[in-house]
């Protein structure tokens, strides 16, 4: 037969197979925009805005509709009682991992962002156990991060007031206090090896989180073929992933049992231990991607919350002004701002919580996926189907949140200047699969604090060319880029 024919007839049956695999799925699924058959809802999905994108297919199909990524279904949800529904109420069924082809070329299935099952489980409850006995929520870190932020603030006033980016400094103090927890020691700040850690974990996260890299996870087979920026994420993971197992090795020659220092010997001692958790995959490779999830989660998220922060109070004077008296107050300018303060000091905490809601900085969180066939709201939603959270549809829900495009404290505060909570304030999702690492939030607060006060003689930060031209536009969800999240 001649070839051309085979293979005219060979692009007909996959054509074929893409259209059943389509109208028999959809039936079952929620509603959502007609998908071509290959690309699904590609062309209808704007990449440089994904939010919006989602906003506009909830007016039409509601809180809970179907996109098809390539030709695989996912299920949006849209909304506060469509999130709280299923990643609370139906916390179980909702707890498993979504597919980042990307992120599973490198995690292989390991660690604590992109491990699945019982696997998963054991790893996030020795992780967060781990984390507690190293002090998490307790003075043991809260000392580190007070150690940390002074060593920040000693950085930032070389510049003496000159027209600075704090970027990459702003990476280098939760970076050091990650360090500590992980790896027993805190780096100088021009430590060759410590500003490649840093660096190449900031490049890989822009990398990971820019509009162009869903195309490889769209359609995975050209991760393998085509050029791109992805190579540069893979080789970044790579050398940081290589660069702490090298610290893990050295932990287990040096390691006392009686005497743990940090995260990785509370896991070199658990494997040895009879009672170790079955399903723990006590490896060292798996230990080397747990770290490295810690280190991706934790440094970037928490340099930008910071950064942006420090954007927003020099647009919003008036804010600063607020923050500046009642720390002024409650803390003076002779020690270091405390946890136990924050319970004295609403306006700076609402500040916190309204600079973290409002710059959206994971839009969309990490994609779920159901981990049994599941009903939902008279739906069938088939095991492994994935799910994606639209996180900005809470955080800038205009019945909780009046004005949700305006930066204001306000959001946060009952009529009487208290400090109001409110669930609908989620920025890194809810439920089973939330973000381990509200250490990195109590970094961000108190670094933050520390930069308004600053000490006595301390000049004010001034602003490269880039961050002006920012504040005179400062578009809504600053840190929405984040679209792969």
């Amino acid at each position: 037969m001649d070839p051309v024919v085979v293979l005219l007839l060979s692009l007909f049956f996959l054509l074929f197979l893409s259209l059943w695999r389509l109208s028999s799925g959809r039936g079952k699924l929620p509603p959502g925009p007609t998908p071509l058959p290959i690309i699904g809802n590609f062309f209808q999905v704007d990449m440089k805005d994904i939010r919006q994108s989602l906003t506009n297919f909830s007016k039409t199909y509601g809180p809970v509709y179907t996109l098809y990524v390539g030709s695989q279904p996912t299920v949006v949800l849209h909304g506060y009682e469509a999130l709280k529904e299923a990643l609370v109420d139906h916390g179980e069924e909702f707890s498993g991992r979504g597919r980042l082809p990307i992120c599973e070329k490198v995690a292989k299935g390991q660690g604590i962002a992109f491990s699945h099952g019982n696997v998963w489980k054991a790893t996030r409850h020795f992780t967060v156990k781990t984390l507690r006995n190293l002090g998490m929520g307790k003075g043991t870190i809260e000392d580190k991060v007070q150690e940390e932020a002074k060593w920040l603030v000693k950085e930032l006033k070389k510049t003496n007031g000159s027209p600075c980016d704090p970027q990459f400094i702003m990476g280098c103090a939760p970076g050091n206090v990650i360090c500590c927890i992980i790896l027993q020691n805190r780096f100088d700040y021009e430590d060759k090896d410590f500003l490649n850690l840093i660096e190449k974990v900031n490049e890989a996260v822009k990398i990971i989180s820019s509009p162009g890299i869903q195309v490889f996870n769209i359609f995975p087979i050209l991760l393998d073929y085509c050029p791109g920026n992805h190579n540069i994420y893979l080789k970044n993971y790579t050398w940081v992933k290589s660069y702490l197992l090298e610290k893990i090795k050295e932990h287990e020659e040096s390691l006392d049992v009686s005497n743990p220092r940090d995260f990785i010997d509370y896991f070199l001692i658990e494997r040895n231990q009879e009672n170790a958790n079955q399903w723990m995959n006590y490896t060292l490779e798996h230990l080397a991607i747990m770290v490295t999830d810690l280190f991706f989660a934790g440094i970037e998220t928490v340099s930008s919350t910071m950064r942006f922060a420090l954007l927003l109070l020099m647009k919003y004077p008036h804010v600063t002004a607020k923050v500046q008296e009642e720390i002024d107050h409650v803390i003076g300018r002779h020690r270091s701002p405390s946890m136990q303060d924050r319970s004295h000091m609403p306006y700076t905490n609402a500040m916190v919580h309204e600079v973290q809601r409002y710059i959206d900085i994971g839009p969309n969180g990490l994609l779920h996926d159901v981990t049994c066939d599941t009903k939902f709201r008279n739906y069938f939603i088939p095991k492994g189907t994935a799910v994606l959270t639209s996180l900005t549809s809470v955080l800038h829900d205009s019945k909780e949140f009046p004005n949700p495009e305006m930066f204001d404290p306000g959001h946060f505060l009952d009529e009487n200047g208290n400090f109001k909570k409110s669930d609908y304030f989620i920025p890194f999702s809810a439920g089973r699969r939330n973000t381990v690492g509200s250490f990195s939030i109590s970094l961000y607060c108190r670094n933050t604090s520390l930069i308004v006060r600053g000490p006595r003689g301390t000049k004010a930060l001034a602003l490269s060319t880039k961050q002006t031209a920012w504040l005179r536009t400062c578009p809504r969800g600053i840190g929405g880029v984040k679209t792969s999240y």
